[in-house]
């Protein structure tokens, strides 16, 4: 049986940072499913940088459906979490549910990926505490708010904690996350 990583997202998520990760795990071989507030069609975003603008782009994305509602989830039934990005962090962090599964995971050091706005969700349980951490630059502030040190590169790692600054980071983020991932946690045998 594959062992299973559990994404947590909600509306305005940034498409690629929910969907290149969840395939990417797929392809590996690992059972993934996304959870979110409730059950539903999932409505996800595109953020891009436009020439002339000083901050991105958010145009409609892709919609996916919630494997599971927050609510439903048993954090020890997975190996690893991933937190993607986009606008759903800032409303997400105020999910007691959510917090709960972050905070389990956290507890267990269990591999945990998280980019561009997902550090709001981790700084909400105190997960960047003492942390070295990238994420989406903007967010320098927040995490040094929350306690951690914050390094304006492709990919960090502090233990099992994987953090990337945006999409354009994904390969370095999941090359990263997957060997993080693998020690604890290795796909064994074909399905």
């Amino acid at each position: 049986m594959a062992a299973k990583v559990l994404i947590v997202t909600g509306d305005a998520a940034e498409s690629l940072e929910v969907l290149y990760p969840y395939q990417r795990l797929r392809e590996e071989g690992y059972d993934v499913h996304i959870a979110a507030p409730s059950r539903k069609r999932l409505r996800f975003v595109v953020h891009d940088f436009e020439d002339g603008y000083d901050t991105y782009t958010e145009k409609a994305g892709y919609t996916w459906p919630a494997d599971l509602a927050f609510s439903e989830v048993d954090p020890g039934g997975y190996a690893a979490l991933v937190v993607p990005g986009g606008r759903a962090p800032e409303y997400l962090r105020n999910d007691p549910e959510l917090r709960k599964i972050l905070k389990a995971f956290f507890d267990a050091d269990k591999p945990v990926a998280q980019t561009c706005h997902g550090p709001l969700l981790t700084a909400a349980i105190g997960g960047l505490t003492g942390r070295r951490v990238t994420a989406y630059p903007a967010l320098e502030l927040d995490v040094q708010a929350a306690g951690g040190t914050f390094r304006d590169q492709e990919v960090v790692t502090d233990g099992t904690l994987v953090s990337a600054r945006a999409w354009p980071d994904n390969p370095g983020w999941m090359r990263e996350f997957l060997r993080v991932l693998r020690a604890v946690a290795p796909v064994t045998g074909e399905e």
